[in-house]
């Protein structure tokens, strides 16, 4: 006869990492990844969530040279401080979104577009970064101003 080995319980961590749970947790939310692969998240094909069904002219066009506004408010801003002040160029429009600076304080959800704006490594780092690295970053259309604005600084 051969004796039972006792089976230490269930870590709950661990069946989160593994993907399993308990009959007590909440139904989980459906898969959103495409039906093409299922490995990915592609949300082209249904509305990015955060988006506004709103009329708000966008004020720069995909290829437009831009710069990033140099300021310093008081409180917390999206605008990360490495990209103040410098140039780079509208890779795509994202749509429109709330302003997370106005609405953190309820001064308003002020609706604007969003960017991608692809700055070059050098432009944020200097000479001695690559030169084939850039960086792109998600920016408010108050974060940003034509480049022509400040050509001479």
């Amino acid at each position: 006869m051969s004796a039972k080995v006792p089976v230490p319980p269930a870590n709950p961590a661990l069946q989160l990492v593994e993907g399993k749970s308990n009959d007590n947790d909440p139904p989980r939310l459906p898969d959103r990844r495409c039906d093409r692969c299922r490995g990915c998240r592609d949300t082209r094909s249904r509305p990015r969530a955060g988006t506004w069904d709103v009329a708000v002219t966008a004020r720069f066009d995909t290829g437009e040279r831009v710069r990033a506004r140099d300021i310093n408010p008081v409180g917390h801003t999206r605008l990360v401080r490495y990209a103040r002040g410098k140039t780079g160029t509208i890779h795509m429009d994202h749509g429109v979104f709330l302003f997370p600076d106005t609405n953190a304080l309820f001064l308003g959800e002020k609706p604007q577009h969003v960017y991608s704006v692809r700055f070059t490594a050098r432009e944020l780092w200097g000479e001695q970064a690559p030169p084939q690295d850039s960086v792109y970053i998600d920016m408010w259309d108050d974060y940003l101003e034509p480049a022509q604005l400040n050509s001479s600084a």
